[in-house]
């Protein structure tokens, strides 16, 4: 088959279905070609060695890559964040139909749903089917992060959305609860499919403890609770931090380290230097990489959403990172996420927005034996290799692939 990825972020940038999704497919003997944009997430600069241009043709491990220009944004701004994704989406319809081969099919990421835009067009214009796999539901995400509270704009975020749904040949969800959300909203059944994530394992899996990494960190005579990801709304992060202070007296040596960055960043850090908050270190954000090593070393895993009903159906990506590693898990938060840990038996779940109890399940991990802990990592590790691999994901991928082409035709 001749697949075009359409999705608006790409390596270097990290995203699940991006390089690793058109190598897999690449593998199993089809062609791959990727539109995408010029890499600037999450810090909305654009990255060394790239400078804005109309397009870009390039070449990543054998995969052909045109990128296309866009506004390079990822701050508090709506108006900025907007002005993102919509000069993405016009661009990326206008180089795609001018400079993209016809496909067999078209694979759109989503978000941002404006990635709609370029998808319904360039299926009209090559006269291809296009499939919307959905990671994130908008306008809810928009609404319950705040980053847009205008009705107005919401609306007609919503009506995009329900246009994009109606004319995608087929939708792929990451959890059944984003596929009975879409049915409650009219979409058929029979038109969605849930494909589990999977982690990016070129880099993500289990490693022997690093001790030279662990004393340079200073996590040695620590028990190091590590939250690697986004330090953005949809993560309520001070709500860790409020735990944090609940325990630092009585429990000195619980340390929380934060990888990452994003829009809350600057005021986390002020919260915990306006707290002393020893108890908490915030590292820079990692390579990919670079994140495996970290994530080896902690004693427990974090999982933070905000308390609403949307993250009661999100599995974040680091769900299946976490559980590949093979480190306990602490899920803060409701629905699909939680029941993931749960079935895995990989760690512990409690409710978000309580510090309190959140305090009470870490002292529980602390209290353990090493070898009960060693136990629940393990069992993740399993977990996550039975149901939720790559290879078992790229297989899914690929049948589906092959019944909307074979239907088309």
């Amino acid at each position: 088959m001749k697949i075009l990825l359409l999705t608006q972020w790409f390596e270097p940038e990290f995203t699940l279905k991006g390089l690793l999704l058109a190598e897999e497919l690449h593998k199993l003997g089809h062609q791959v070609e990727v539109l995408t944009g010029f890499p600037n997430y999450p810090g909305g600069k654009v990255y060394e060695g790239y400078k804005i241009k109309p397009f870009k043709k390039e070449m990543i491990n054998n995969i052909s890559v045109i990128r296309c220009a866009l506004y390079p944004s990822h701050d508090n701004s709506a108006l900025k964040r907007i002005l993102n994704f919509a000069s993405f989406a016009f661009s990326a319809a206008f180089w795609g139909i001018l400079l993209c081969r016809r496909p067999d099919v078209i694979y759109a990421y989503h978000p941002p749903i404006t990635i709609g835009i370029p998808a319904i067009l360039l299926s009209w214009f090559k006269r291809a089917p296009f499939i919307l796999d959905i990671q994130d539901f908008w306008p809810d995400t928009l609404k319950s992060t705040g980053m847009v509270s205008d009705p107005r704009i919401l609306k007609c975020v919503d009506i995009c959305c329900k246009v994009t749904y109606r004319l995608a040949s087929h939708i792929v969800v990451l959890s059944d609860g984003f596929k009975q959300l879409l049915i409650s909203r009219g979409v058929s059944p029979e038109k969605i499919s849930v494909i589990y994530n999977w982690a990016d394992e070129r880099y993500i899996k289990p490693l022997p403890y690093d001790k030279v990494l662990a004393e340079s960190l200073g996590f040695t005579d620590k028990f190091n609770i590590v939250f690697a990801g986004n330090f953005g709304k949809a993560q309520n992060l001070f709500c860790v931090l409020e735990t944090a202070k609940l325990l630092k007296s009585q429990y000195p040596s619980i340390r929380f380290v934060m990888v990452g960055t994003g829009v809350d960043e600057a005021e986390l850090k002020k919260y915990a230097t306006d707290n002393n908050l020893a108890n908490v270190v915030f590292l820079p954000r990692r390579p990919i990489n670079e994140i495996q090593a970290i994530l080896s070393i902690a004693d427990i895993l974090l999982l933070h959403l905000k308390d609403d009903p949307l993250f009661e159906i999100t599995v974040p990506s680091k769900t299946q990172a976490n559980l590949c590693v093979g480190r306990p898990i602490l899920a803060v938060c409701r629905g699909d996420a939680c029941r993931l840990i749960e079935n895995a038996n990989a760690g512990m779940s409690c409710e978000p927005g309580k510090p309190a109890v959140m305090a009470q399940k870490i002292i529980q991990f602390y209290q353990m034996l090493p070898e009960e802990r060693e136990r629940l990592g393990n069992n993740g590790s399993r977990f996550y290799m039975e149901k939720l691999s790559l290879s078992q994901g790229i297989l899914n991928t690929q049948f589906l692939l092959k019944k909307i082409v074979t239907r088309k035709a």
